[in-house]
């Protein structure tokens, strides 16, 4: 994987092992030769995952929206930053950036981008690894619901073992690397993705 999307908070929350995780990702990225993929703010743990990186002399794109650039307080320091005109451009061009992704604890913001992300690799539209980097055990209570719409018969099993999950870095860059897509659905065709 050359280049990989962190969705993430743009707040900081409450605990340090989250701010910390966030930046070592960061490192680590620059270390691996990854280029990083994120939402542009220089605030929160978006801000702490570009500055391990940039602190390591890593490649880092940010993708922000118009009108989110005074709110987010873009980061000025980033390879390239790239300006697009709302939230949908944005998740698209993150996505077409990248070869993975990676979800850091956040709030309804990083849901949805996550979810979107399943739901499109679930549909066939991409084969990408997904992560989930579950810091301090941030995303137990998530995990749990999954396991019940598994249980309930709402998401296969097949579907739920797609999210990739680890409490370490290394873990899951390792579970990603190592990652065999599902088959492409039979109706779709190659020219659709």
């Amino acid at each position: 994987m050359e280049s990989i999307v962190v969705f993430c908070g743009s707040s900081e929350g409450n605990d340090p092992e989250i701010l910390e995780c966030a930046y070592q990702l960061g490192a680590t990225f620059a270390a691996e030769g990854i280029t990083l993929v994120y939402g542009a703010a220089k605030i929160g743990i978006m801000g702490r995952v570009a500055q391990g990186a940039l602190d390591y002399n890593g490649k880092v794109i940010g993708v922000i929206p118009d009108f989110l650039k005074l709110k987010e307080v873009f980061h000025s320091g980033l390879t390239k930053l790239i300006i697009t005109e709302n939230m949908h451009q944005r998740k698209l061009k993150m996505h077409d950036l990248s070869d993975g992704i990676i979800t850091l604890p956040g709030g309804f913001g990083t849901m949805e981008e996550l979810f979107e992300m399943i739901t499109w690799a679930q549909l066939g539209l991409h084969q990408k690894p997904i992560g989930l980097l579950n810091v301090n055990g941030f995303y137990d209570e998530l995990l749990a619901m999954l396991r019940t719409m598994v249980n309930k018969g709402f998401l296969k099993q097949e579907y739920y073992d797609i999210l990739l999950v680890d409490n370490s870095i290394d873990g899951l860059l390792h579970k990603m690397k190592n990652y065999e897509p599902l088959p492409l659905p039979i109706w779709i065709k190659k020219d659709q993705l």
